[in-house]
């Protein structure tokens, strides 16, 4: 075995653990803070946008838009370096949750909505005949209908946070990614330490598709055939 060899395996143990730690440390809690107050965002989004409010749908359009049209990265430097100009700091960690959970916030009301709206209007109709009044048909009839439609994209999207979290690296939160450039920094190995980094990051994403898979196989037992 060569001296270059061994060298390259001594960094790969060496880093391993430490970028373990990190996404766990890290990475790990910002996909799922971020998932669960967004995904009560879009709940919220969607539930406006199919309401009645005119003023209150016209914002939750507004926002939607504004979201899915501009870039991730370009969110996070505005809510991180952007809004210290104007009097606003927000530390690392907390102006990361924000943006992601704006981010899943969007995209996830829109899934919700096209769930919501795939429900067949007999449904509204039957709940109407036993005298439920609209939110308790939405409640008991089509949200649960509905849940079981988004599982799978929303599972997509909270797969997807995962890899996107390494975004967070450039408003100085030290999730996994960032640790990956602090140890490349250090042995001057960049192929070794990302594709390191990536091997995790793939562990940790299909992890999350094994559950993504049962969850859905737990939904698919109620769905009448």
């Amino acid at each position: 075995m060569s001296d270059h060899t061994e060298r390259l395996i001594h960094i790969i143990l060496e880093s391993f653990l430490p970028l373990l730690k990190a996404g766990v440390a890290f990475t790990i809690p910002l996909t799922l803070i971020s998932f669960a107050l967004g995904l009560g965002l879009a709940l919220f989004t969607a539930l406006v946008q199919l309401s009645e409010w005119r003023l209150l749908r016209s914002l939750a359009r507004f926002y939607v838009w504004v979201i899915r049209g501009t870039p991730l990265l370009v969110q996070l430097f505005i809510i991180f370096y952007g809004l210290p100009s104007v009097g606003i700091t927000i530390n690392a960690f907390p102006a990361a949750v924000i943006g992601f959970t704006l981010s899943v916030g969007a995209y996830g009301s829109e899934i919700i909505r096209a769930a919501i709206l795939s429900t067949a209007k007999g449904q509204w109709e039957a709940a109407y005949s036993i005298g439920m009044t609209k939110s308790q048909a939405l409640r008991r009839i089509i949200l649960p209908q509905a849940a079981r439609v988004s599982v799978p994209p929303l599972s997509n999207s909270f797969i997807s946070l995962v890899k996107d979290t390494s975004l967070a690296s450039v408003v100085t939160v030290t999730e996994m990614f960032a640790k990956a450039e602090q140890i490349t920094a250090v042995y001057y190995e960049p192929l070794v330490i990302y594709c390191e980094v990536g091997v995790i990051y793939l562990l940790f994403s299909s992890v999350l598709s094994n559950l993504q898979r049962r969850l859905e196989k737990r939904f698919d037992r109620y769905n009448a055939r």
